[in-house]
């Protein structure tokens, strides 16, 4: 094998815990000329599952390790997927008219900060098609009603398809997804929201968090399911406050919070750096 024909691979998996699972994905990988270059495991005691990331480089193409792969791990019950780093992760954004989240990963994307191929942004408004169109990616406007949710979403569901999306970006989208869309896009959608301590849901929770002069604004990436803001959590961050902040600050602040928080989220997802454990996450940062 040379550097120059090797492949980056991640390989993911998840199975029951037993004695000599590194050992043996090791051994797998070194009979097959794979150079690890980076590794990480953990063993959940309260569910006895086994999780593991290993990126490798590797001359053998991607159809035929994962065929090996696939026999490989029948002894052990894994769960596995393999990835390759070559191929940008597609990717769908969604906004409404909030634009901060929305502009922060185009920026991150274009600088290269995120490997992803923004392939498209749907919106159920007009604010942000300049934006979209700076960045030469595709603006899709669909506008929603309450008795236009299905069809909107049906259009939504082929859109993303059509562009092969792996991942959908909920980028302030603030409408509530259907439970068909939830399990159209399981696994694959991340969503951004604001969590205070305590939560204020509702609209403008920036201006109920000052009037209850809370002390900590934050915010929270997860995965959506048909439960609403309650998927597995991916990354969360905070920003203290005081009372001498105002509405104005806490809302500057807290898009800042935002913006970060689902940043990381997605570039983790992107570099096949998240599991899911039940309704938790396992995170090799």
């Amino acid at each position: 094998m040379t550097q120059s024909s090797a492949l980056t691979y991640i390989l993911t998996l998840t199975c029951p815990d037993r004695m000599g699972i590194v050992h043996a994905v090791s051994g797998f990988l070194l009979q097959h000329d794979g150079n690890i270059e980076e590794a990480a495991q953990y063993n959940d005691h309260d569910t006895g599952l086994f999780f593991m990331r290993v990126s490798f480089a590797c001359a053998l193409d991607q159809v035929a390790l994962e065929k090996d792969l696939g026999e490989f791990a029948q002894d052990f019950q894994m769960t596995w997927r393999l990835h390759t780093t070559q191929q940008p992760m597609r990717t769908v954004l969604m906004v409404s008219q909030q634009g901060h989240c929305l502009n922060d990963l185009l920026f991150r994307w274009k600088s290269g900060l995120l490997n992803l191929d923004i392939r498209a942004i749907i919106s159920n408004h007009r604010d942000f098609y300049q934006l979209a169109a700076s960045y030469n990616v595709p603006f899709h406007h669909l506008p929603m009603s309450k008795d236009s949710k299905t069809q909107v979403e049906l259009r939504q569901i082929d859109i993303i398809n059509s562009e092969g999306a792996e991942l959908v970006v909920l980028a302030r989208y603030m409408q509530i997804l259907s439970n068909d869309m939830c399990k159209a896009l399981a696994g694959r959608a991340i969503n951004i929201h604001h969590s205070f301590l305590p939560s204020f849901k509702g609209a403008k929770p920036y201006f109920q968090a000052h009037d209850r002069g809370v002390k900590l604004i934050g915010a929270t990436a997860h995965y959506v399911t048909a439960d609403l803001d309650e998927g597995p959590i991916i990354e969360q961050d905070v920003a203290r406050v005081d009372h001498s902040d105002t509405v104005h600050d806490l809302t500057a602040r807290g898009r800042d919070t935002e913006s970060q928080v689902l940043a990381r989220a997605v570039k983790w997802h992107s570099e096949h750096r998240v599991l899911q454990n039940g309704h938790r996450t396992v995170v090799f940062r």
